[in-house]
């Protein structure tokens, strides 16, 4: 290959690269931004931000915590689904807590879902006043999971239990662990240090309904850790408690929810849901 025919092709990769820079580089970029800015989809493309009296208070798309300086709820205002996303709602952060159904022994660093679960469910219950108790959780809010430690049979089942922990329960919070025996075994709580792998993992369902009245949504996390929105249900259960602290009619609360309550996406996706952000800037503004 001589000089000349070298040169043509750089030249001509040269400017193959201009040309897919100046279509690719600028003109969709400004492209997709100028069909962004058409209305009906400015809003969404800015961030679907909102703001009140003037101020810039957060996203429609992305929740957020209504607590005092040291993360206490604030009565007066309606409560989001609970975020794993860093310190929560942190849209650099943004993930679930990757804990599954299997997830029901605490660890000494982490706590498990279930005990999650439990801890959330009886946080609401006493915030507004209805119970908090859940199938497989103590009444002191973790789960209520046994270490079942004796003999076991061909297929890994304990058959003669020689030792029963509600390792959920630690000695240094409580002295009279939640179950008084388990077939004929009186439950210990757990010592600082002992391992309990060993035992057979069982955890007892309790005397709690089937159909808890703390909803589902609002003792777990999103996927995102970053949902806005809560269930008509959760929403509901709020309305006295903060219909109360704001000093306003039940009704009245309960009629701004309904007016802050989208159904399902197209008619069937999803289920109703209530936008909390939307919902708090709406009542502040009776």
């Amino acid at each position: 290959m001589n000089f000349a025919n070298l040169l043509r092709q750089h030249a001509a990769a040269l400017r193959a690269l201009l040309v897919l820079t100046v279509i690719l580089g600028i003109g969709y970029p400004v492209f997709i931004w100028l069909v962004a800015q058409i209305p009906g989809l400015r809003d969404n493309a800015d961030g679907s931000l909102i703001e009140a009296n003037g101020k810039l208070v957060g996203s429609s798309l992305i929740g957020q915590s209504f607590t005092d300086a040291d993360g206490n709820p604030l009565p007066r205002y309606f409560q989001s689904r609970p975020s794993m996303a860093g310190d929560g709602y942190d849209p650099m952060s943004t993930g679930a807590s990757n804990l599954g159904p299997e997830s029901v022994v605490d660890q000494p660093d982490k706590l498990s879902l279930l005990t999650l679960v439990c801890s959330r469910s009886a946080a609401v219950g006493t915030l507004d006043g209805v119970d908090g108790a859940r199938p497989f959780c103590t009444g002191g809010g973790v789960g209520a999971v046994l270490s079942v430690i004796g003999p076991r049979d061909t297929r890994g089942n304990v058959v003669h239990p020689t030792k029963v922990v509600s390792i959920n329960e630690p000695c240094d919070t409580t002295k009279v662990p939640f179950l008084n025996s388990y077939e004929g075994v009186r439950v210990e709580c757990a010592k600082a240090g002992e391992n309990y792998s060993l035992g057979q993992i069982v955890p007892i369902r309790g005397s709690a309904p089937a159909e808890p009245a703390v909803p589902a949504d609002a003792v777990t996390a999103s996927g995102s850790g970053l949902d806005p929105n809560i269930s008509v249900a959760y929403a509901d259960l709020q309305v006295d408690r903060v219909a109360k602290a704001r000093g306003l009619n039940s009704d009245l609360v309960r009629a701004v929810v309904a007016q802050h309550t989208d159904g399902r996406t197209l008619g069937f996706f999803g289920e109703p849901r209530v936008n909390v952000l939307e919902l708090n800037i709406a009542l502040d503004a009776l």
